[in-house]
């Protein structure tokens, strides 16, 4: 018998399927193999609110890595089992975002209560067809102006708009917060997001691994943001529709989201890799 195992996966482009829902098929597999014992999550840059939305009908009873790993969420209580936030450098952040007719979408807790702020009137086509996306949810809070992106202890930025605004950005903060810059996989806008430097799905994984009591960590993603999960995994699968960057990390390319790629690796390798006969 091998050591325990920590399965992860993220979840747009990779668990879930371009209808961002997982499918049954992936949903009984995984509900089967946890029921077996096997211990997984998954890590997102969603939040806790809308992917236990697009996850619905899996189980997973284990803590969730969120907002690419701002925060470890118990998903049985809610409750917030590690948390990163900007220090107050991210005012002269948003001064510079600003300065350069960026204006993002900021998340923050906002007398306790988690909030996505932005201002309508400065919303970009990209930024219209996220929030068209979350329409309804109790997170929006549509603000006036600027000033008002300020509000609350923050800990994500998301920014939307023309490569030609962004990639500077990036370049200037990369190193400074953790940051990921890529296409959304459904509008097909630039996205530049913005997190605390502790923030990152690699360092979330290490931590959920040593609370688990786990010895090694087995990975799926299909993004650049995955990088950082799978240098922090044993092993790293990259689905088939994965961005090509990340594919150099993996240990192998597996099928694709939309052919339920995770949950058949699974099947075919969880009682193998367990050792389980």
């Amino acid at each position: 018998m091998t050591g325990r195992t920590l399965y992860v996966s993220d979840l747009d482009g990779t668990l879930l399927r371009s209808n961002e829902r997982t499918s049954a098929y992936t949903n009984s597999v995984i509900n089967r193999l946890t029921a077996q014992g096997m211990i997984f999550s998954y890590a997102t840059a969603r939040s806790y609110h809308t992917a236990r939305k697009v996850t619905a009908g899996l189980i997973a009873n284990i803590p969730l890595i969120v907002y690419n790993g701002a925060f470890v969420i118990d998903n049985q209580t809610g409750a917030h089992l590690l948390e990163n936030y900007f220090d107050a450098s991210v005012d002269m952040l948003l001064d510079d975002l600003f300065v350069h007719g960026i204006f993002p979408i900021v998340y923050s807790f906002i007398d306790g209560i988690e909030k996505f702020s932005f201002v309508p009137e400065n919303a970009t086509r990209g930024m219209q067809f996220f929030l068209d996306s979350r329409k309804g949810d109790i997170r929006r809070n549509a603000v006036r102006c600027t000033d008002d992106l300020r509000a609350g202890r923050k800990f994500y930025i998301t920014c939307i708009d023309t490569p030609e605004k962004l990639k500077p950005l990036y370049e200037t903060y990369r190193n400074v917060y953790h940051c990921v810059y890529q296409v959304d996989i459904y509008s097909g806008a630039q996205w530049l997001e913005m997190m605390p430097q502790a923030a990152s799905k690699s360092n979330a994984v290490r931590q959920l691994k040593a609370l688990l009591q786990c010895d090694r960590v087995i990975a799926f993603g299909d993004g650049k943001n995955d990088i950082d999960l799978f240098l922090a995994a044993d092993e790293g699968y990259a689905v088939e529709n994965a961005d090509a960057e990340l594919k150099q990390y993996a240990a192998a390319v597996i099928p694709s989201n939309d052919a339920d790629g995770v949950a058949q690796w699974l099947v075919q390798h969880f009682n193998e890799k367990s050792g389980r006969e």
